[in-house]
């Protein structure tokens, strides 16, 4: 399985290094179903994404929207279990991370994400 490296290019601080991408149909699908936890580190790109849910999960999780540049457009700090996003034609992907890693990252509105060494 593939992985990707992800940090913030303005503030030089890497948000994971065992982000999973989620870019075909089933893998945007299911997500995170079936997971009890994301370990530090982890996470899930979904793209394309305009918003998310959390309908079956089993743990809050952070949820960043980005645009097609990567730049955050839209935060939520530990979405808990059966939420569902707001949806805009702003967002391009969903970066999915362990709940409190917008805060830990200090990820903020406008930050530019990038892809490491892909």
């Amino acid at each position: 399985m593939k992985h990707l490296t992800i940090r913030n290019a303005g503030k030089a601080v890497t948000i994971g290094t065992r982000i999973v991408p989620a870019d075909t149909f089933l893998s945007r699908l299911f997500g995170l179903l079936g997971k009890t936890r994301l370990e530090p580190g982890c996470g899930l790109l979904i793209r394309p994404s305009s918003g998310v849910h959390t309908m079956g999960m089993l743990f809050p999780v952070d949820v960043v929207a980005l645009d097609k540049a990567m730049r955050v457009v839209k935060v939520w700090r530990r979405l808990r279990p059966f939420r569902v996003t707001s949806v805009s034609f702003k967002i391009s992907s969903v970066l999915e991370l362990p709940a409190g890693q917008i805060e830990t990252c200090q990820i903020e509105l406008g930050d530019l994400l990038e892809i490491v060494g892909s």
